[in-house]
């Protein structure tokens, strides 16, 4: 039974396990589960630990890895993943275009314990290259709906399905004047194909078929944004607002359907259209979990992306947004390497914990790690730490002088110490 399904008739035990971790009453988890306003990707072939996403709960994270065309390891990406997982990222998504993609995902399946995603447009066109003269222009809407299946049926929680882009939007889109046009990889393959072809997109074309394999296998649709702005000049643009319109619709029939799904954001947008984004995304599309990547606040910052990643994405959370995607200091340059998805992983997790805050989840933390300072308990600062092994390598760089109570910065005159003695 799917889970949308038993969850009209009872709490399921995935729910009351997502509110047990964010402490809530299970019948209001469940309550938002059936309207749609949350969504608990969960295969019941891969059966992960269970996470909430959307209204009301703290906010997720998403790590992005998977290998290219250029460089391809599967013991590389099981290290990335893995060091995700032990900073706390709540979902993995398996971006892989190169190499065993199927023994990658079926590896990494194995491997992590929270909810895996994927883009399955991307095997789609790997497989139509393996074709000789092939173009990915050439994948078969048969091909498409293959993939999809053969992903669900391996335990994939959700998927990544650029349905919101169509004959009409890619129209429109070609009279914008964008300067970056299209930088999703699953929105240029759909746009190209449908130019090629002069047909519709089938993910829209056939979104019925869509719906019936998410509720035969239980995965969730994560709605793609596949016409993002890749640059701030392009943001909140009508081609973009106009792919949000598709994906309200869309939710829609999702939930007429019992189909768990959630929308996908930008992108690059400056900090004062943040809100408006969040804004117009839940009013659009009623409430569904916001999924963003970043967004990006400014577009000179290569080598530091997860910095305006970071910074956006606080922000876009604070107005609403439900799970980050993270982004890594290799953002529009190369592939990640295992230390850049540790930065990324870390400063999206910075990013959820400030927004939470904000919306007061998670205080319990940071007043215990104020209490560790006061008392210079440098253990009860490293168990509160997003990154335990970072904080105690930093602080054992240089050893104090006088006291190993106080650290370098400020030595015998630290404030704490101080304050302890005199106060």
């Amino acid at each position: 039974m799917a889970l949308i399904d038993e969850a009209r008739r009872r709490i399921p035990s995935e729910v009351r396990r997502v509110a047990r971790r964010e402490s809530l009453d299970p019948e209001q988890v469940r309550r938002r589960l059936v309207s749609g306003r949350v969504v608990i990707p969960c295969n019941p072939v891969h059966a992960p630990g269970p996470i909430g996403i959307g209204e009301g709960l703290g906010v997720k994270v998403n790590v992005n890895i998977g290998s290219s065309r250029d460089r391809c390891s599967l013991r590389e990406e099981l290290l990335k993943a893995r060091a995700a997982v032990k900073l706390g990222t709540d979902a993995i998504m398996d971006l892989s275009t190169g190499g065993d993609t199927r023994a990658i995902r079926r590896a990494l399946l194995k491997a992590v314990s929270v909810p895996l995603g994927t883009v399955p447009i991307y095997e789609t066109a790997l497989e139509t290259l393996k074709t000789r003269s092939a173009r990915v222009i050439d994948m078969s809407e048969d091909a498409i709906f293959a993939t999809i299946e053969r992903q669900a049926r391996e335990g994939v929680d959700f998927m990544t399905v650029h349905c919101g882009i169509t004959r009409e939007s890619v129209a429109r889109l070609k009279k914008s004047g964008r300067i970056a046009d299209i930088v999703s990889r699953g929105g240029a393959f759909l746009s190209a194909w449908i130019l090629h072809n002069e047909k519709e997109n089938p993910l829209y074309s056939d979104y019925d078929y869509l719906l019936e394999l998410a509720r035969k296998h239980e995965f969730a649709l994560s709605l793609g944004d596949g016409l993002r702005p890749g640059c701030i000049a392009d943001a909140t643009d009508r081609a973009q607002l106009q792919e949000l319109i598709i994906l309200g619709e869309l939710v829609d029939r999702a939930r007429k359907s019992r189909v768990q799904a959630m929308v996908e954001g930008p992108g690059h947008v400056p900090l004062d259209q943040i809100e408006a984004n969040i804004r117009a995304q839940k009013t659009v599309c009623k409430g569904a979990p916001f999924y963003v990547l970043g967004p990006l606040v400014t577009d000179i910052a290569p080598g530091y992306d997860h910095i305006t990643s970071a910074i956006g994405g606080a922000l876009a959370a604070w107005f609403g947004a439900d799970f980050l995607c993270y982004v890594t200091p290799s953002e529009h340059l190369s592939l990640p390497t295992v230390e850049d998805v540790r930065q990324g992983t870390v400063a999206s997790r910075i990013a959820a914990h400030a927004a939470d805050l904000a919306r007061g989840i998670g205080w319990e933390r940071d007043i215990a790690m104020a209490r560790a300072r006061k008392a210079l308990d440098w253990e009860g600062q490293f168990r509160q730490a997003i990154d335990p092994e970072h904080a105690r390598e930093v602080r054992s760089r240089h050893k104090p002088r006088k006291s190993e109570r106080t650290c370098t910065m400020c030595g015998d005159l630290c404030a704490m110490a101080i304050d302890d003695e005199f106060v």
